[in-house]
């Protein structure tokens, strides 16, 4: 399951409905995005220290996936479909989903607008 930026802050903050969720048995991968997303928030962030130690462990217990070609085939195709439904989504999150559809992973999310991209299945919480 791809862990998304609002998911990864949402673990940090201890939210129970998504670590019931997380709980299940299942492989949690980590885009390179989010990442950087994260690290972004963090820099802003009054917590930053703690938030920045507590990254520095998720990237160690979870698997990184990062962009490759293939990653940049499945962006380019979901862009176009996305254009063509006149639905675009954030570009981000546009990589994401190609990571998504790339590695057969669903998208532990709240951006709902993951639901537009065929071939995603996003998990809420």
């Amino acid at each position: 399951m791809i862990v998304d930026t609002n998911a990864l802050s949402a673990w940090f903050d201890g939210d129970e409905a998504l670590l019931s969720v997380m709980s299940a048995p299942r492989l949690l991968v980590l885009p390179v995005i989010v990442i950087g997303e994260y690290r972004y928030g963090v820099q802003l962030s009054t917590q930053r220290t703690d938030r920045e130690a507590w990254l520095d462990r998720a990237i160690s217990a979870l698997q990184v996936v990062p962009i490759t070609l293939a990653t940049a085939d499945s962006y380019a195709a979901i862009r176009r479909a996305l254009h063509r439904k006149g639905r675009p989504i954030p570009p981000n999150d546009t990589w994401i989903a190609a990571l998504a559809i790339q590695h057969s992973l669903p998208i532990l999310s709240r951006d709902t607008h993951f639901d537009v991209v065929d071939g995603i299945q996003r998990i809420g919480w």
